[in-house]
């Protein structure tokens, strides 16, 4: 799958998250790419929501997350979705 093809949806405020980046299907960098776009148009404190497929996230996003100073909130999986709560510095 395309990386530009990243499904991003903004969420009323109340929810919790601000935008949820669909990136089930694609594999790395796709979920990446898809977060650090999401984040580039959040306020600082926005929750960013990944869901993804790709195994190899379980690593990247946490340490993607440490390298760029965005704090990883939540971290969990449901049947082969992976479900990351990033928060923006």
């Amino acid at each position: 799958m395309d990386v530009t093809a990243t499904a991003v949806t903004t969420t009323a405020v109340g929810t919790g998250v601000a935008t949820t980046v669909d990136a089930r299907g694609q594999s790395c960098p796709g979920p990446l790419v898809g977060v650090a776009r999401a984040l580039k148009g959040a306020a600082r404190g926005d929750l960013i929501e990944v869901l993804c497929t790709d195994p190899g996230s379980k690593s990247d996003i946490p340490a993607w997350s440490k390298l760029t100073g965005n704090e990883l909130l939540e971290a969990s999986e449901d049947e082969g979705t992976f479900r990351f709560v990033v928060k923006k510095a």
